[in-house]
């Protein structure tokens, strides 16, 4: 196998390989989605690389602390019109069932390789922890999400985990927004 570099990426089967890092193959990818514009993109990318290269993805949303926070302050004010429970479970729910339309969409092959997860917390935290307790060997996320700041090259959550990352992040963009 023949490498261009002291830092190289060689696709099929994928392998990533830097300087002073044995290749190591791909076998689990971490598809980070927020339900915005991205989400679609970034599955898109996810699913051609899980079709062909990597055996298994685990999909992740995080519910953003700051809702629950939210509805948690209403539910003080207004205990018969807000509950936290309640809200974390439609919650969970709806994002599962969007998750799942999603992957569908995009994923062609046996969606028992496919792990959806819905979990509460702050974004890049979340998916930190799921790096480790997934053990997954890559991270695919697009470079911007809800948050979509105009002018802004990656999103914070983002840009956290690109720089705390144990593992390689592949960020997706969208061509037509940064074609030159």
């Amino acid at each position: 196998m023949r490498l261009y570099g002291p830092s190289s990426i060689l696709l099929g089967p994928l392998f990533i390989c830097g300087r002073g890092i044995e290749m190591k193959k791909i076998q689990k990818a971490l598809v980070c989605v927020d339900l915005s514009d991205y989400s679609k993109i970034t599955m898109e990318y996810a699913c051609a690389l899980a079709n062909s290269l990597v055996t298994r993805l685990v999909v992740l949303n995080v519910i953003n602390s700051r809702g629950i926070e939210a509805v948690r302050s209403a539910s003080y004010y207004y205990p018969e019109q807000f509950s936290v429970e309640h809200y974390l479970k439609e919650a969970k729910a709806d994002r599962y069932k969007q998750t799942l339309e999603i992957v569908k969409e995009y994923f062609y092959s046996d969606m028992t390789q496919v792990n959806i997860l819905i979990q509460t917390g702050i974004p890049f935290k979340e998916i930190l922890n799921t790096i480790e307790e997934e053990k997954v060997d890559l991270v695919i996320i697009g470079n911007k999400g809800r948050g979509n700041a105009l002018g802004t090259l990656l999103g914070s959550n983002a840009e956290k985990v690109f720089r705390h990352s144990p593992v390689p992040v592949l960020g997706v963009r969208d061509r037509k927004q940064f074609n030159r």
